[in-house]
């Protein structure tokens, strides 16, 4: 078997959302969970695309809103927004998006690396473009979308609410 085909059947299973009108994917190995948008208690000192945090089973977790962090027009949050729940640069974060639609398998073969600039994001979020029956799926690269400062200050921000916040 040549790598081509063994590459075909080398598959990735990915959670697809939507984002301001365009598709996008995460691999679902890296999904805890998807919920409904809940109150969010603000953080002082957070970056500005994080909304605030969570108690989600006994754990705080820091929500940021993808569509701040990629500089997109803000949204209200609808019947379909959702929190996506996602290990992130090994922290658990809550990621608001507009929409969850589908998982779904796709060939290795079917992504391909990113372009510099897609739909206004910037390709250093990006892990690659699959093609599935004619459409186009973002991938996004989890370990990249929050850097080493932001996760610094979202564990002090964190440590500070637990402090103040009784379990």
């Amino acid at each position: 078997m040549t790598d081509a085909q063994t590459d075909s059947k080398k598959e990735e299973q990915l959670v697809v959302f939507q984002l301001d009108g365009q598709t996008y994917g995460v691999d679902i190995a890296r999904v805890y969970e998807i919920i409904r948008v809940e109150s969010i208690t603000m953080v002082p000192k957070a970056p500005k695309f994080v909304e605030g945090v969570i108690k989600l089973r006994g754990s705080i977790i820091p929500i940021i809103d993808l569509r701040k962090r990629f500089g997109m027009k803000p949204a209200e949050s609808t019947a379909n927004s959702r929190i996506m729940v996602v290990e992130m640069g090994g922290t658990t974060v809550g990621m608001i998006v507009d929409a969850v639609t589908e998982v779904l398998r796709v060939s290795q073969s079917d992504i391909e690396p990113p372009p510099p600039v897609v739909s206004g994001v910037d390709s250093s979020y990006l892990r690659g473009i699959a093609l599935w029956q004619g459409r186009l799926i973002i991938l996004l690269d989890l370990e990249r979308i929050l850097g080493q400062k932001e996760r610094q200050q979202l564990q002090r921000a964190e440590e500070e609410l637990a402090a103040v916040k009784p379990a």
